[in-house]
């Protein structure tokens, strides 16, 4: 019901911005002639109509295999399309604003003369110049997001070298490669996704790991995509963890039986690409009579829409307190809110869940998305005292089916 009510407010709000956004195509086709305006004006409606019908009925429409790409391309232009016309919208809000405070002015202060009619032209002006901005930068935003679509399997090898005071002598050097957030049931390119399965063993890593999310809903998604990623293997293993989408939760099951055997299946699906699930346990890698533990958990996040089925305390029972240990845990919220509180003696967690919202800028020395509103640590490397953590930003990607300024990625460490 409330979803129902929030789907019907998001129509009404696009209607209202149709029209409010209309009078800003009005003003800037003024100086075009009749038949030029025209086009104009059977072009927007057409494109908004379009949006607003097809925001009608593809959640009705049931999806599958490929045609799933046709239904988020849908979608991710409707957002493109909202997006525009709200920057758009915001603009002429506050122009209207201004002009209102103007009016006001020169109604209880200015005599009725031609220095009023002065401040009203120099309004008219400054109007315009709102409008096209407040346009401009709508449609730079549609542009930019119909852009990303081209950019969902351009993968990008990120290097870290990590320095840690309590590596094992034996470890140094050692070479690891984080990929996360999978998201199989998005994928439409065979291909281009073993392209990436390629640049990762290109990089001959030491041991792999695997932080979630390896399919959106249910486990048939990784159906066409078994033999591909059985093809990552590394000397030491390849270790893997359960993200939020793995457990079934978003998609409605004839019974709880379903679910189970779903999740059932999903991990068998790990052991059958050769990957080493850890389900709230720990794995000891040797080398030259020294230790390096990894310690998987469920999901367990601090937020109050996701999972929590992690459980550190069962995890690392049996280790000790010397050992060095990496923690593999989907969400980045887990690292403050109980892993800097109670466990000081795990030196590196590797994350991921965020994707970097698959929307953001990233240049040297600056980076920013959105969902560093929601996320405190969302993309890149974090340290507090003698504790590292990483987010990974994803090697897949759901919802929009396009990545801008956030790039898939696949990070390769050396630990030092």
């Amino acid at each position: 019901m409330r979803n129902s009510i929030f789907w019907w407010f998001l129509i009404g709000l696009m209607v209202l911005m149709d029209f409010y956004v209309f009078q800003a195509v009005k003003t800037l086709s003024l100086p075009l002639g009749n038949r030029s305006r025209q086009i104009i004006f059977i072009l927007y409606w057409t494109i908004s109509i379009a949006a607003l019908v097809m925001l009608l009925i593809l959640p009705n429409i049931h999806f599958s295999g490929q045609e799933k790409l046709v239904r988020s391309t849908f979608f991710a232009v409707i957002i493109g399309i909202f997006l525009a016309k709200l920057t758009c919208a915001v603009f002429l809000l506050i122009d209207d604003i201004r002009r209102g405070v103007t009016w006001l002015y020169q109604y209880f202060t200015l005599p009725k003369t031609s220095d009023a009619t002065a401040v009203a032209s120099e309004g008219i002006t400054r109007s315009v110049f709102i409008t096209w901005l407040g346009t401009a930068l709508g449609g730079g935003i549609f542009g930019t997001l119909v852009y990303g679509f081209g950019n969902k399997y351009k993968y990008h090898i990120q290097q870290q070298l990590l320095t840690f005071n309590n590596l094992p002598a034996a470890f140094k050097g050692l070479k690891i490669v984080q990929i996360s957030d999978i998201h199989s049931g998005s994928f439409t390119d065979p291909v281009a996704v073993t392209k990436g399965i390629e640049k990762i063993l290109s990089l001959q890593p030491d041991v792999i790991f695997f932080t979630g999310d390896l399919v959106n809903n249910t486990a048939g998604e990784m159906e066409n995509y078994i033999s591909i990623f059985s093809r990552l293997k590394a000397p030491m293993g390849v270790y893997s963890i359960l993200g939020n989408h793995d457990y079934g939760d978003y998609v409605s099951w004839p019974d709880e039986a379903a679910k189970k055997a779903n999740l059932e299946q999903l991990k068998n699906i790990h052991a059958q690409m050769g990957w080493k699930l850890l389900n709230n346990e720990h794995v000891v890698l040797e080398k030259n009579n020294e230790q390096l533990v990894v310690v998987g958990v469920e999901n367990w996040s601090n937020k109050a829409r996701f999972p929590r089925h992690g459980n550190l305390q069962q995890a690392v029972a049996g280790t000790s307190a010397g050992q060095f240990k990496i923690l593999l845990s989907h969400d980045p919220s887990h690292w403050e809110a109980e892993v800097l509180k109670s466990y000081p003696d795990i030196s590196l967690m590797l994350s991921g869940h965020t994707h970097g919202m698959q929307f953001g800028v990233e240049i040297p020395g600056f980076k920013w998305s959105p969902v560093q509103y929601m996320y405190k640590q969302w993309a890149g490397l974090y340290e507090y005292q003698h504790q590292k953590l990483y987010v990974n930003r994803g090697f897949g990607f759901i919802g929009y089916p396009g990545r801008v300024g956030i790039l898939p990625e696949i990070t390769l460490f050396t630990l030092a």
